[in-house]
């Protein structure tokens, strides 16, 4: 047992603490757009060298960027490979994800993996990941030093208040991450002096609803003195404005509402040492209507500044109408100008992740470049609607009982299927989403190539096929590829070629999204909430929902009750969103991790040569979810023989 009283100890906290305030981050930010935040910081040796002068200060402000989380990585996306949405080859294979590990089950309260407390990286690895509350102490003391206006004699008061504003965002937004990974966790509104006594060097942990509170406040204050756009992209992409502000407060008041922190009694023995309940014991309506607000707020504010949800525009290239309508699905999330983008983290590109999701074109490609490792599950391809914009559990015009029966395809299906191949029942009829997301056996993929109107190519699945997985290392497990997150720019003649994008944090469909489910909750199924699920079903090339439930559905009268629109809006962002690492953290505060989370992860036989032996339904994994234990991280222990005022999360 640690003497936390013992001198020793308290110099020793005091030197780790003294660190984190004069050794600045040293980080290059890579990005294929050229922005102002590509500069690596300065070693400053001190706090008053740093802020001498405007360039200085600069570069501290870019340190407090340099936190944010590499979600254009799946190695380091918290949410893209710890679910259920993504599964991988074995660790040996591919490459290695700490997270794949979380989704198999093996989470731990010891070198606790993807830790975002202490930042630690597993593996002997490059360094600090998710180092947040170092984050959150660089945060603190640039926004103690910029408020002095004595301080950085040459930068004007416009900057100085805007660089305020930008920092009490990230500042919000660490609080944030980490709240929806933790629960409750320390406020830490100010940067503790190294002299300071013991008891305000070991904090404590905060109700979940003062955090909340906390974070909207100084969310509420930057966007006061953020700029409405950025205007110059050449210098200041990635910036923070007005629409990334009300944005992430509509996430925040979102999740804050949701049954996982509104009321959740399952954690009702789960205390502040002083008796008070970590998490509200009652169910508070008016959350729904604060989000819902929230949300609205932030539509008008995006739609403001330009944002728009996105078209595609083939410029002279001649494409079909279906193949217009699958690249405006995928490419609202990899053009580089989609309007729909309201946050391009520039701290986070994507080339590495689309080298993943990627596959040979032809018969002489290689594996190495497009190595076709992330892999949908079944359950997956099955969560799309059919052609008719409803699920396939309720098409009365449509049998889905024998998914794996196949069909060949024909004339009708030549943009989607190849013409005169034999695949699965599952992948004919349905909706635009389902091949714009996914690619798999016989599937079309449309692809940018000089001097071509409509280029198509087949991608060929089976074990022996070029986009098969016969490869040692870089193979499918599922039988379905992830086509969404790849741009339609990537080409393989004699190398392979990427066009690489910033990853897009949020968008307006995101928006749209999160205002129709608080606004069913606060008021039930509203023509207001329709009015913003059709126009992302129309860009989808679906009818709006009523007219697809009256005329298709098995339950036409699902969307008019809120239990019901609370299900479609529910499957509808499940599918909007997917592979967007939006699905495991809506799934977590929804409390449906139980039943989603234990489920078994099946796809077909990759190894099958041929249609009788492929198209065998196989599971590679049954998942394992402990509630309500795994709802949250557990406290590492070194974290806590640290700081013994830090209550462990239940179940750890």
């Amino acid at each position: 047992m640690i003497n936390h009283t013992n001198p020793t100890y308290r110099r020793r906290v005091r030197r780790y603490l003294k660190l984190l305030v004069v050794l600045p981050v040293l980080l290059v930010l890579a990005s294929c757009e050229k922005t102002l935040l590509d500069v690596v910081p300065d070693n400053v040796a001190t706090l008053d060298r740093a802020f001498s002068l405007r360039n200085e200060a600069e570069k501290y402000l870019f340190t407090c960027y340099s936190y944010l989380p590499e979600n254009g990585n799946p190695e380091f996306n918290i949410a893209m490979l710890s679910g259920d949405e993504i599964w991988i080859p074995p660790q040996d294979a591919s490459f290695n994800s700490f997270g794949f590990d979380i989704a198999r089950g093996l989470q731990r309260d010891f070198d606790t993996y993807l830790d975002a407390w202490e930042g630690r990286y597993q593996g002997g690895g490059p360094g600090d990941r998710y180092p947040m509350w170092d984050g959150i102490r660089h945060c603190n003391i640039f926004l103690e030093n910029i408020s002095d206006e004595g301080k950085v004699p040459d930068l004007s008061a416009a900057e100085r208040l805007r660089w305020i504003a930008e920092v009490k965002f990230l500042k919000a937004y660490y609080h944030y991450y980490l709240m929806r990974m933790y629960g409750p966790v320390p406020i830490m509104d100010r940067a503790i002096p190294v002299d300071a006594p013991e008891e305000e060097l070991l904090v404590s942990r905060q109700p979940v609803d003062e955090v909340v509170e906390y974070v909207v406040g100084l969310l509420d204050e930057a966007f006061e003195n953020l700029p409405q756009v950025i205007t110059e992209n050449q210098t200041e992409l990635g910036r923070i404005n007005k629409s990334i502000a009300a944005a992430v407060k509509a996430e925040v008041l979102l999740t804050a509402a949701s049954p996982l922190f509104n009321g959740n009694t399952d954690f009702a023995g789960f205390r502040t040492p002083e008796g008070t309940p970590f998490f509200n014991q009652t169910v508070q309506p008016e959350k729904w209507q604060r989000a819902a607000e929230a949300a609205l707020a932030a539509i008008e504010t995006a739609e403001a500044s330009g944002h728009g949800l996105y078209t595609f525009n083939a410029g002279a290239f001649d494409i079909s109408d279906t193949t217009r309508t699958k690249l405006s699905v995928s490419q609202a999330l990899t053009d580089r100008t989609s309007e729909e983008v309201i946050w391009r983290n520039t701290q986070s590109t994507t080339d590495y992740l689309q080298r993943l999701a990627g596959w040979p074109i032809r018969a002489e490609h290689g594996h190495g470049d497009g190595r076709k490792s992330l892999s949908p599950p079944l359950e997956m391809a099955k969560l799309f609607y059919t052609k008719n914009g409803v699920p396939i559990t309720e098409d009365k015009t449509l049998d889905f009982s024998d998914i794996d029966k196949l069909r060949i395809a024909d004339e009708d299906d030549r943009y989607l299927i190849a013409e005169g191949f034999r695949t699965a029942r599952l992948n004919f009829d349905r909706e635009p989403r389902f091949y714009a997301n996914l690619g798999f056996d016989g599937a079309i993929v449309y692809l940018e190539s000089s001097g071509a109107n409509e280029t198509q190519y087949t991608i060929r699945a089976k074990f022996s096929d070029f986009a098969g997985s016969s490869d040692v290392f870089n193979y499918n497990v599922t039988g379905y590829y992830l086509k969404k997150l790849v741009d339609y720019r990537y080409n393989y003649t004699t190398f392979m070629t990427i066009r690489n994008y910033a990853w897009p944090e949020i968008r307006l469909a995101e928006l749209y999204l999160a205002y129709a489910e608080a606004l069913n909750e606060w008021q039930g199924p509203t023509d207001e909430v329709l009015a913003y699920l059709d126009p992302i079903r129309e860009r989808a090339g679906l009818d709006g929902v009523q007219a697809s439930w009256d005329n298709y559905s098995v339950n036409p009268l699902k969307y008019t009750t809120k239990e019901g629109m609370r299900e479609i809006i529910r499957q509808e962002r499940k599918i909007e969103l997917a592979f967007e690492a939006k699905r495991y953290w809506d799934i977590r505060r929804w409390k449906e991790a139980t039943r989603e989370f234990n489920e078994p992860i099946q796809g077909w036989n990759v190894f099958g040569d041929d249609d009788d032996s492929y198209y065998q339904i196989v599971t590679l994994f049954q998942q394992r979810f402990s509630a309500p234990r795994d709802y949250f991280w557990p406290l590492s222990e070194g974290t806590r023989l640290q700081n013994p005022n830090l209550v462990q999360n239940p179940g750890w």
